[in-house]
C-alpha cells in the first residue's frame, strides 16, 4: 500500500514529520517497507532562457543561454521545438541524475558546441508521458528556486506492508484513523456530499443469484452531461506517485476512491449499456473482453454484471472494454457494490487477474460505505466533469449487523503481560471506532463495519496491545524450574538435524527442491497414483507429489552440470509421499554425488590422487553416505544388514538395501540405472541414496544419560589377514558378520580388502580376503591364544557361509 505524505495529511491533522509518522506506523503494526523522500528531484531548479540562437551545425538544435539564478547564465544545447527566449522551465546542471531517461548528466559537446546542463521535459522528470517540448512555466515562477517544491514533486512516498487481516488499512483514510487512535494527530472528517439530483436512474438492476452472499448489495447512479477530459494535475500527481497511470477524469476518480477511501468503484458508459443490468453467474463458455485488452473465458463460478448485449463486467475484479468510458462519454453509470470475498479470491486466482479492486474485495470492504462511497464519487464527478446526477438505485443491501464481543479486560494482562488500565483499554477501542458498552471488569464491544477481521476477545487484545505499544512489553526470562528440562525436540526432529549435520560434514551441500514433480518422473520413482495428483498445480510440470527426493536432486545436478559445475554433491532431508494419508508421508534423508565429487575431493586424478580423489563416484560412495546418516542418528551399526539390489531406478548390480533385522528397511543406495538417467536427461557418473529417518526404531531408554568411563586397553592391537573361498552368491557382509561373531570380546573390527575370482579358486567360487583387528584386553596374547582364535574365526565363517580357508 503506497501513499504520499501530503495525501495522508489530507485525512490527518498533525504536525508530525516524515520520520515520526513512519516510526509510529511500524509501532502500530503497519510496517513501513520503503520511504522515498524524493531527494532525486532536489537538484532541479527553475531557470529562465535569456536567449535562444540557432545551432551553427544543426537546423533542429538551439543554443540557449539560461539564467539559473546562481550567477552568470550557462550555455545549454536544446532540441525542444518550444525552446525560446523568455521561457521559464526546469533546469538540470551537470552531475544531476535525470530519472526519466536514467542518465547522470555531464558537460557535453553537441555538434561542436558545449552544453552545460539540460532543460527538462515532463517525461524526463516522470511527471507525465509528454515529451513534445520542455516544461513551460508561468513567467512569475521564482527563478533559482527548487522546481520540485514549486511543482509539489518533493512529496515523500511511503509504502507499508499490509497483512491480509487489515482490509481497513487498504485506504489512506483507514491508515489515518489508526494513526489518530495512537495519539498522532486528529482524524479529519469531511462534510457529507451535497448535490442536487434530478429524476430517476433509468437503468434498473436485478440480482439474479442463487446465493445472495455473492452480491450482498449494489448501488447505481446515472450522471448525465459529463465532460470526460484529463483529470486535474493534483489528482494525476497522486496517482502517478503510487504507480498508476492517469487515463481520463472518470477512470481516475474511481482509482482515486480505491486508494483514498478503500472503496473500489466502476463506471459504465451509459450509451453503451443496452437495457437493464443483471448481476448473475456467468454461463459456461461465456467470454468477455476486459479493460486489460484480454479475453477471458468464464463459467458459473464467476459472478458478472450483464446487460442485453452480454457481459459488461467481471464483478469486483475488472470491467469490460465494451462499456468503458472514454473522451466521448457523455452519460455515465457509477457502480458501488459489495461482493463475496471468497468468490472474488477464487475467481481472481482462476482467471489470473490481479487488480486493486480484487485486492480489496477479497479481503473485505466496509459494507456501510457502499452508498456513501457512491455519493462521494458522484460529488467528484460533478466537480471535475460537470453534469447532472440522478437519484441512486440501491438493491439488495440489508444493512450492517454489528458483531458483539464479550471482552474481559483481564485478557490484556493474561495474553500480553501488559498492565493496561480498564479505562485506557476502553479509550483505545473507542478511538479505533469500536463501541464499548457496560461497566466493571467485563464489557460488550460492538465491532465497526470496517473491521471484518475482528472475531473474538483475542482480536480486541491485539488492538489494545498494538496501540498501547508492543515496545512496552518488557523482555523477561522464562521461569526457571528446579529440575532438568526434558527434551524439547522430537526424536524425528533430532535425527533430521543429525542427518543434515553428518552429510554436510561429508562435503555435501544442502538443497531445497520442489515437493511437486512431473507425472513421468513420479512414475519413474514408484509414484504417480491419482491420489497424489494436485487439483490446482502451480505449473503443468509440477502435477504430482514426489515419491522420492532423488528426481529433484538429479535434476539439480543436471542444472549445475549445464552451467559448468559437474562435480556436485547434494543432499536434502525432507518429506516424500507414498499416499494421501498422514502415515503416507515419510521423512527421508537423500543425497546424490556426480562426477568426481567423492569424500576425498573432486578434481582430476593427477591433481588429487595423493588424497584418493579424482575417481568417478560409485556405489561405495553412496553406501558410505547412507551408513554415515544411520550412524549419526544413533543406531547400533552392528545390527545393520546390507542386501544386494534395490528399487528399479537403481543399477541392479551396483545397488544395495539397508535393513535392521529381516523386516525393517532403512533405505537404499547405489548407482542409477542407465534408463533412469536417460529419462531424466541426466548424464555422467552418478550415485545416490535415500534413508528413511522415520523408519528408524526408537532407542531404548536408559536409566541414566551419563556416559560410562572410557576404558582403553594398554595392549597393542594385532591384525591378521584371512582369505576364504566361498560361493559367488555369498555376500562379503556375511563373512564379516561371521568373523566378528567368533569372539566379540577380542575381535574389534573386520574389513574386506580384496575379492578375487578366477580358475584357480574354481568355477562358481570367489576368494574374499578380510583383515581382522584383535584387541587384547586382560593380557598379551600368546601364540596358542592366536591359534585358538584363528580356529574360532575359520569355524565361524565355515558354519555361516560354507567358506573354507584359501590354501
Amino acid at each position: 500500500m503506497k501513499f504520499t505524505l501530503s495525501w495522508l495529511k489530507e485525512h490527518l491533522e498533525t504536525d508530525a514529520g516524515l520520520d515520526e509518522i513512519c516510526t509510529r506506523l511500524t509501532e502500530i503494526g503497519l510496517e513501513v517497507e520503503d520511504v522515498d523522500d524524493k531527494a532525486a528531484f532536489k537538484p532541479f531548479v527553475i531557470a529562465r532562457v535569456v536567449s535562444a540562437e540557432k545551432h551553427p551545425q544543426a537546423d533542429r538544435l538551439k543554443v540557449l543561454m539560461v539564467d539559473t539564478g546562481s550567477g552568470a547564465p550557462v550555455q545549454v544545447v536544446c532540441g525542444a521545438p518550444n525552446a525560446r527566449a523568455g521561457l521559464v522551465g526546469a533546469f538540470a546542471a551537470p552531475g544531476t541524475y535525470v530519472p526519466g531517461i536514467d542518465v547522470t548528466l555531464a558537460v557535453g559537446n553537441i555538434r561542436g558546441v558545449e552544453s552545460h546542463g539540460m532543460m527538462c521535459s515532463e517525461k524526463e522528470l516522470q511527471i507525465s508521458d509528454s515529451h513534445d517540448g520542455i516544461i513551460d512555466l508561468p513567467d512569475d515562477a521564482p527563478v533559482g528556486q527548487s522546481y520540485a517544491a514549486y511543482a509539489h514533486l518533493d512529496d515523500p512516498l511511503i509504502e507499508i506492508n499490509l497483512t491480509p487481516n487489515r482490509p481497513d488499512c487498504t485506504s489512506i483514510h483507514g491508515i489515518a484513523r489508526d494513526l489518530a487512535a495512537s495519539g498522532l494527530g486528529t482524524l479529519k472528517t469531511r462534510p457529507a456530499p451535497s448535490f442536487a439530483v434530478e429524476g430517476e436512474t433509468p437503468v434498473k438492476l436485478t440480482l439474479d443469484l442463487d446465493d445472495q452472499k455473492l452480491c450482498p448489495g449494489f448501488a447505481l447512479r446515472l450522471v448525465r452531461g459529463v465532460r470526460n477530459g484529463p483529470s486535474p494535475r493534483w489528482m494525476q500527481q497522486r496517482l502517478i506517485a503510487i504507480g498508476l497511470r492517469p487515463i481520463n477524469a472518470l477512470v481516475d476518480i474511481t482509482n482515486y476512491m480505491t486508494f483514498d477511501q478503500g472503496r473500489p468503484m466502476h463506471v459504465f458508459d451509459a450509451a453503451k449499456v443496452k437495457g437493464n443490468l443483471t448481476v448473475r453467474r456467468a454461463r459456461e463458455g461465456e467470454t468477455v473482453l476486459a479493460l486489460d485488452q484480454r479475453e477471458y473465458k468464464l463459467g458459473p463460478n464467476n459472478v458478472v454484471i450483464a446487460d442485453e448485449n452480454g457481459i459488461e463486467s467481471i464483478g469486483g475484479i475488472m470491467g469490460g472494454e465494451h462499456s468503458g468510458c472514454d473522451e466521448n462519454t457523455v452519460d455515465v453509470l457509477i457502480e458501488s457494490a459489495l461482493w463475496d470475498p471468497m468468490n472474488i479470491a477464487k475467481s481472481g486466482r482462476a482467471l489470473g487477474i490481479i487488480t486493486d479492486a480484487r485486492y480489496r474485495f477479497e479481503r473485505g470492504v466496509d459494507p456501510e460505505y457502499m452508498v456513501p462511497g457512491l455519493e462521494r464519487t458522484t460529488e467528484l464527478v460533478l466537480e471535475l466533469c460537470g453534469g447532472t446526477a440522478a437519484r441512486a438505485e440501491v438493491v439488495g443491501y440489508k444493512g450492517y449487523e454489528p458483531k458483539i464481543v464479550d471482552f474481559p479486560y483481564s485478557e490484556v494482562k493474561r495474553l500480553t503481560g501488559l498492565d493496561v488500565s480498564n479505562e485506557e483499554s476502553a479509550t483505545i477501542l473507542t478511538r479505533l471506532g469500536f463501541t464499548v458498552s457496560g461497566f466493571g471488569e467485563r464489557v460488550s464491544v460492538s465491532v465497526p463495519s470496517w473491521r471484518p477481521d475482528i472475531d473474538g476477545k483475542a482480536d480486541l487484545v491485539e488492538e489494545v496491545m498494538r496501540i498501547h505499544g508492543v515496545d512496552n512489553i518488557k523482555p523477561a526470562p522464562l521461569e526457571s524450574h528446579a529440575a532438568v528440562n526434558g527434551k524439547i525436540l522430537t526424536t524425528l526432529q533430532i535425527r533430521s538435524r543429525l542427518a543434515k549435520r553428518a552429510l554436510a560434514a561429508r562435503g555435501m551441500l544442502e538443497a531445497v527442491t520442489w515437493s511437486f514433480i512431473p507425472e513421468d518422473q513420479a512414475k519413474l520413482f514408484g509414484g504417480g497414483s491419482p491420489a497424489l495428483k494436485l487439483a490446482n498445480p502451480i505449473a503443468a510440470e509440477m502435477s504430482d507429489m514426489r515419491p522420492s527426493l532423488l528426481p529433484g536432486l538429479l535434476t539439480a545436478a543436471r542444472r549445475n552440470a549445464d552451467k559448468g559445475y559437474g562435480d556436485v554433491a547434494l543432499f536434502e532431508v525432507s518429506g516424500t509421499y507414498e499416499n494421501d494419508r498422514p502415515d503416507g508421508q515419510r521423512r527421508v534423508a537423500g543425497g546424490i554425488r556426480r562426477g568426481t565429487a567423492s569424500l576425498a575431493g573432486a578434481g582430476r586424478a593427477w591433481s588429487n590422487a595423493a588424497k584418493g580423489g579424482g575417481k568417478p563416484v560409485d556405489v561405495f560412495d553412496a553406501k558410505a553416505d547412507a551408513l554415515a546418516v544411520i550412524e549419526a542418528c544413533g543406531l547400533p551399526m552392528g545390527n545393520i544388514q546390507i542386501e544386494q539390489g534395490g528399487p528399479e531406478w537403481y543399477h541392479p548390480g551396483r545397488s544395495g538395501t539397508i535393513k535392521m533385522g529381516p523386516k525393517v528397511v532403512l533405505g537404499y543406495f547405489g548407482e542409477f540405472h542407465p534408463l533412469t538417467l536417460e529419462s531424466l536427461d541426466v548424464s555422467g557418473a552418478l550415485c545416490g541414496f535415500e534413508i528413511y529417518v522415520d523408519a528408524m526404531p526408537e532407542a531404548k531408554r536408559k536409566a541414566t544419560r551419563t556416559k560410562p568411563a572410557l576404558e582403553l586397553s594398554p595392549f597393542q592391537v594385532v591384525r591378521r589377514d584371512f582369505a576364504f573361498v566361498v560361493d559367488k552368491t555369498v555376500e562379503a557382509g556375511a563373512i564379516v558378520k561371521a568373523a566378528t561373531g567368533a569372539d566379540r570380546k577380542l575381535v574389534t573390527g573386520v574389513n574386506v580388502f580384496d575379492i578375487f575370482e578366477g580358475a584357480s579358486v574354481g568355477d562358481g567360487k570367489k576368494s574374499v580376503a578380510i583383515e581382522v583387528q584383535i584387541q587384547p584386553v586382560e593380557r598379551t596374547l600368546t601364540d596358542e591364544d592366536f591359534e585358538a582364535l584363528t580356529q574360532k574365526i575359520v569355524a565361524s565363517v565355515m558354519k555361516f557361509t560354507g567358506g573354507v580357508l584359501r590354501s
